[in-house]
């Protein structure tokens, strides 16, 4: 199945499409129920479990892509520090820090209001923006937690980019 095929019998509820997506990507997913669904994901740096959740009052699907790492209540002011730099940077999306669990997390909605429909496109950008966005900023995270960095040395470390491979 393309995805040409999944366009042409878009479903009403846009998790849905996130389901075949997943199934034509072959990615590991749990349908938890009507308008939830979670795709375990692999990244350079982590495993990612992004959940993508139909909310009917918000007209919107919502993506939250969480991964294994926990901050400590020692570092959290610090990664509070870091995730206010790290969201200047993002054009689609933003980190959360999750402050019951002390868990990380990148957060995205697609609105959909008056009726609109989602399109699998759309589903694989933010999927793709997620995995992005980790991929770039969770070596940062890890300075500051485990390193013991400040925000602003973890951010600058974050965003050099290296050119060519040793």
């Amino acid at each position: 199945m393309s995805l040409i095929d999944i366009e042409a019998d878009a479903p009403a509820n846009p998790v849905d499409l996130v389901e075949r997506l997943a199934a034509v990507h072959d990615w590991s997913f749990e349908r938890s129920d009507e308008d939830e669904i979670t795709l375990s994901l692999s990244s350079r740096w982590t495993d990612c479990h992004v959940s993508f959740q139909w909310m009917d009052e918000l007209e919107s699907l919502h993506l939250a892509c969480a991964f294994d790492f926990k901050v400590p209540d020692g570092r959290r002011n610090e990664v509070l520090k870091l995730l206010a730099l790290v969201n200047e940077q993002m054009w689609l999306g933003h980190f959360d820090l999750w402050s019951q669990e002390g868990v990380i997390m990148f957060r995205h909605a697609l609105p959909l209001s008056g009726g609109a429909t989602a399109s699998s496109r759309q589903c694989e950008a933010i999927v793709d923006a997620a995995l992005d966005a980790v991929e770039r900023y969770y070596p940062a995270f890890q300075f500051v937690v485990w390193a013991g960095k400040t925000a602003r040395e973890a951010m600058d470390t974050a965003l050099f980019d290296t050119v060519g491979e040793a």
